[in-house]
């Protein structure tokens, strides 16, 4: 199965928007499949019009420190190796206690406690979800059990999951910025969308996400959403692009549209059959670029 990843660096850009119109695009005449990797604030399926998932799959990817009170003596070694200040002494019980919301599992306390009072256990941090959208192929997403970590885990196992799925390409859309998430969504990748808009902050988390993207050595092209709210810093785009060799698949210009579509839980391109032209041209360009890619 290919796959193509959308990402963005700076979130508010419109990525899950045009995530959303590809998927639906590129389905009309491929078998595709959706997946939601944006784990800390899945909303891709909302987009593709899913009010209800048919199937979710509790999770276990991250470990917890547990203390067993029948064997502590009291060493207090706990404290001291604890990197993420997850413990603290209880000098009424006298013993130590661990905050769930800090400790990230590594086993330093563990291993620092001569007299084994001290557990590792897997803890449910997250929810897969599987359904179908309305437009007849099928989405698989992950939700972050609010206060848990490990999301770039929770990703490999979305994508696991997805990958149970017959299909002949998945569109994934991956979260902002350039976190465990991103890297795990990105990795293994036929191809990449990097999305972006003509303002500094995004220009500077593109070229940051794009590094990201550089060193697991896959194809990829930019697309430049809002293009004319400010057509001088558009050209900036084209030029850092052109200096870098990198292709440009599509400027999308801004439509309130969009937010209506999203309002109505649809993709943009079905909310209004005139945008539908810019996703044509991504794929079209794509095709281009990165032959082979969009086979079906």
């Amino acid at each position: 199965m290919k796959s193509i990843t959308i990402v963005s660096g700076k979130g508010g850009v419109g990525k899950s928007s045009i995530a959303a119109s590809l998927a639906l695009v590129l389905s009309e005449k491929r078998k595709i499949l959706a997946v939601d990797c944006d784990v800390d604030a899945s909303n891709f399926a909302l987009l593709l019009g899913v009010r209800k998932f048919r199937k979710e799959k509790k999770i276990s990817t991250n470990y917890r420190a547990f203390l067993n009170r029948k064997k502590c003596r009291a060493s207090k070694n706990c404290l001291d190796v604890c990197a993420f200040s997850a413990i603290e002494w209880n000098s009424q019980k006298k013993i130590p206690e661990i905050n769930k919301f800090l400790c990230e599992g590594c086993g330093a306390c563990v291993l620092a406690c001569p007299h084994n009072a001290l557990k590792l256990k897997k803890v449910r941090n997250a929810t897969i979800y599987s359904g179908k959208t309305e437009y007849f192929f099928p989405i698989v997403s992950g939700q972050l059990v609010m206060g848990e970590s490990g999301s770039g885990k929770v990703v490999d196992e979305v994508k696991m999951e997805a990958e149970k799925n017959r299909a002949d390409i998945m569109v994934t859309d991956a979260a902002a910025g350039i976190g465990c998430p991103v890297i795990a969504s990105v990795r293994g990748s036929s191809y990449v969308i990097v999305v972006t808009e003509p303002t500094p902050a995004a220009l500077s988390d593109m070229k940051r996400v794009i590094e990201v993207v550089r060193y697991f050595r896959m194809p990829f092209g930019i697309v430049i959403n809002k293009f004319d709210i400010n057509r001088g810093f558009s050209s900036r785009i084209d030029d850092f692009a052109e200096k870098n060799s990198i292709p440009v698949l599509g400027k999308i210009p801004y439509s309130k549209k969009f937010v209506e579509a999203m309002v109505s839980m649809k993709p943009a391109a079905v909310y209004d059959k005139k945008l539908k032209k810019y996703f044509l041209e991504i794929i079209k360009n794509i095709e281009r670029h990165a032959p082979g890619i969009l086979s079906a």
